[in-house]
């Protein structure tokens, strides 16, 4: 078996600043996580509307020297938050000063009361998956060799266009930041199949068998287009559990997660319960997880 990548993911949640940056501190000294996360929520995603959060790209950018050698991300971004080019722009700074360890984890958006809140406009489910498409084609065309000289990119995805649009300066990972979707349905693995260097399934939201559908919608979609399914990197993430007994069971479903093929797991702690809380999910997770895997 190749080796199984650890991430953890912390929520902007629910957190004062010092809390975060120390759960990130210890995160960074730790060697057995191999990438670490944020989620993308503008409010407390556990309430209808409101709620403190703090916003997940600055946050991300303030966070990231914590973390030197691990790959950092969110899963995933909401694409109704941010204009893609502007996305595209920022991924490009945080690409940058990470010296090319940040990944671009993008989702199509989805909660109602956060968007009614804050006057963000959420369209229906059709209509946020064409435009989740056009976001993805506008990224990646900003993440080209083309947009990297004059006389830039023009590439109409609508409700966007890009006309000779330059992303200067470029990335500094080859073709940009790994952009990782995170489409559930048959559509959104469609798009994952054509256009993502990885998917991610939210393990909270679903069982083994959901994953094996989904998995097994991904591989026949990746043949339909063409796509050698081995380029994309498999991630599941996992609440790490509130106490040692539901941490116990969070290790017994990562591995058969790893048994069903998932490649990079993803251990929730929220921010809230601070470096105690990591160092928890590690001693009970994280450890024994790597140890079973060898």
């Amino acid at each position: 078996m190749s080796r199984i990548d650890l991430g953890f993911k912390s929520s902007p949640q629910a957190v004062d600043w010092a809390t975060i940056e120390r759960l990130w501190e210890l995160g960074g000294s730790l060697e057995v996580y191999d990438s670490a996360w944020l989620n993308d929520h503008l409010t407390d995603q556990s309430h209808d509307r409101g709620g403190a959060s703090f916003e997940p790209m600055t946050l991300l950018a303030a966070l990231a020297r914590h973390v030197p050698r691990l790959r950092v991300g969110h899963l995933v971004l909401a694409n109704t938050f941010r204009h893609p080019a502007v996305l595209a722009k920022e991924a490009t700074v945080l690409d940058n000063v990470t010296g090319g360890r940040f990944i671009l984890g993008l989702g199509a958006g989805w909660h109602e009361g956060e968007h009614r809140s804050l006057g963000i406009e959420l369209p229906p489910i059709g209509e946020r998956i064409d435009r989740f498409e056009s976001a993805v084609r506008i990224i990646k065309a900003l993440f080209s060799e083309e947009a990297a000289r004059e006389p830039g990119v023009t590439l109409d995805a609508p409700p966007w266009r890009l006309e000779g649009a330059v992303n200067l300066p470029a990335p500094v990972h080859p073709g940009g930041p790994p952009l990782w979707l995170g489409g559930q349905r048959p559509r959104g693995l469609k798009i994952a199949a054509r256009y993502a260097d990885g998917w991610n399934f939210t393990g909270n939201l679903g069982d083994l068998d959901d994953f094996r559908e989904r998995r097994d919608v991904l591989l026949r979609s990746c043949d339909e287009v063409g796509r050698d399914p081995a380029e994309i990197t498999v991630s599941v993430q996992l609440p790490g559990g509130a106490d040692a007994t539901e941490r116990r069971a969070t290790v017994a479903k990562a591995l058969e997660y790893v048994r069903e093929g998932a490649q990079h797991l993803i251990l929730v702690v929220p921010a809230s319960r601070g470096p105690d809380g990591l160092q928890a999910l590690t001693d009970d997770v994280a450890i024994p997880v790597r140890d079973a895997l060898g």
